[in-house]
């Protein structure tokens, strides 16, 4: 998304135990914001560092990234004719200070999904929705999973790039 904006950027590996923050928390939107902001200030750098996580949850229960195929296919057999409620957040730090961040959630709505579906799905996007927490990739076949979206194309994405754009603008990283 940076690179398609004419952002430039390098990229850095965070350095954050996730499942602690989660363990503290339990609302998808504090999830993400602080997922965010963990990640952007675990990178040491004199420079901003941009952080972002994405939160899914499906009759209100919390989804990770699935651990193997099966459990991929268990997640869509669950998330299977349900709305699917995808938080994502971005945050800004320099200089070890959390200095803005900005939370948005889209509506997914799944469409009913036959076992057919879910494997032949699986055989064409295996392993590469496993990196994503709703086990799909919307610029790919993920988008044949839903009947209806409301929300952010860029949130659905993983980071709400439109509103990350004006705090860069903001703070003279980006040409106003």
């Amino acid at each position: 998304m940076l690179d398609a904006a004419g952002v430039e950027y390098a990229v850095a590996k965070p350095s954050v135990d996730e499942d602690a923050v989660k363990a503290k928390l339990s609302d998808a939107n504090e999830i993400a914001a602080e997922l965010a902001a963990a990640k952007a200030l675990s990178v040491e750098a004199g420079d901003w560092v941009i952080g972002s996580d994405s939160v899914v949850a499906v009759d209100r229960r919390l989804f990770d990234k699935p651990r193997d195929r099966e459990e991929a296919a268990e997640h869509l057999r669950f998330f299977s004719g349900k709305e699917m409620r995808l938080t994502s957040a971005v945050a800004l730090a320099h200089r070890g200070s959390a200095e803005w961040q900005h939370v948005e959630t889209a509506s997914l709505q799944v469409r009913e999904l036959s076992d057919a579906f879910i494997a032949d799905y699986l055989d064409a996007e295996w392993p590469e929705v496993g990196y994503t927490v709703g086990v799909f990739r919307m610029e790919a076949r993920g988008v044949q999973l839903f009947e209806r979206i409301d929300g952010d194309h860029f949130t659905i994405l993983g980071m709400p790039l439109i509103p990350l754009l004006g705090a860069l603008r903001e703070r003279g990283l980006l040409l106003a």
